[in-house]
């Protein structure tokens, strides 16, 4: 689903092994192919950033602890867009078995949303730290930004996505495939529910939407808390 280019950090030949694991952990996550990977990816690569911390290359910067924080708070805002989307699109399946077919409201909650994401890109654009700072520490916070921008990506309106992705140096990373024409499909399906089209293969683009979502949140929440453990060690560092 994405896949995004990570810098390489040029590292002495004598670097520690927990230094180089991650490395090889952003090389990795490089490489991957989709957002739950990535979630993934970036749960294995926070564990090898703790123990790089205890090393003495792990210095703590006062750049690295502000960066902590805005992680924390882009990732509790993407949790609640993604809990926000799941609730709209759980409505609108039940307002579709009652034959009520609400899609006003669905994309009324689509339009709020979009709204919020729209003002986390820009801002996460205005937190983008200067391509001449280079380190590891540094490294891992831009690519834990891609992948979560990869996620608003995912999640927005996809003609306001094209518009605010194209403005951002995200577009050269990130592919989009057919996961990300699922969100697509989902607004297309939405809109011509009043046409006549066949409800049940609406419902079951709603469903195969809600999975995931549910995935992402899942996957999203164990990130969340390896941000908290990192927050918390670079303070004990400081």
């Amino acid at each position: 689903m994405a896949s995004f280019h990570v810098r390489s950090i040029s590292l002495p030949k004598n670097s520690h092994p927990l230094t180089l694991a991650v490395e090889e952990q952003l090389c990795q996550l490089k490489a991957s192919s989709s957002i739950c990977q990535n979630l993934s990816g970036l749960q294995k690569l926070y564990e090898c950033v703790e123990d790089f911390l205890s090393t003495e290359d792990g210095k703590c910067s006062d750049s690295s602890l502000d960066g902590s924080i805005m992680l924390l708070d882009v990732c509790s805002i993407i949790k609640d867009v993604l809990s926000q989307m799941t609730q709209s699109v759980q409505e609108l399946q039940s307002s579709i078995r009652r034959r009520s077919n609400e899609v006003s409201e669905y994309m009324i909650s689509r339009k709020k949303i979009s709204k919020v994401i729209r003002k986390c890109l820009a801002d996460l654009k205005n937190n983008k730290k200067n391509d001449t700072e280079i380190s590891l520490l540094a490294e891992v916070e831009a690519t834990t930004l891609a992948v979560f921008e990869s996620i608003l990506s995912f999640v927005s309106v996809p003609k306001q996505n094209k518009s605010l992705i194209s403005k951002l140096t995200l577009t050269k990373r990130v592919t989009r495939n057919e996961e990300t024409s699922e969100v697509m499909e989902v607004d297309t399906a939405v809109k011509s529910l009043t046409k006549g089209i066949e409800v049940n293969n609406v419902q079951k683009t709603l469903k195969a939407l809600e999975m995931t979502l549910q995935d992402f949140e899942d996957g999203l929440e164990t990130v969340f808390r390896c941000l908290i453990k990192h927050r918390v060690s670079l303070l004990n560092i400081n």
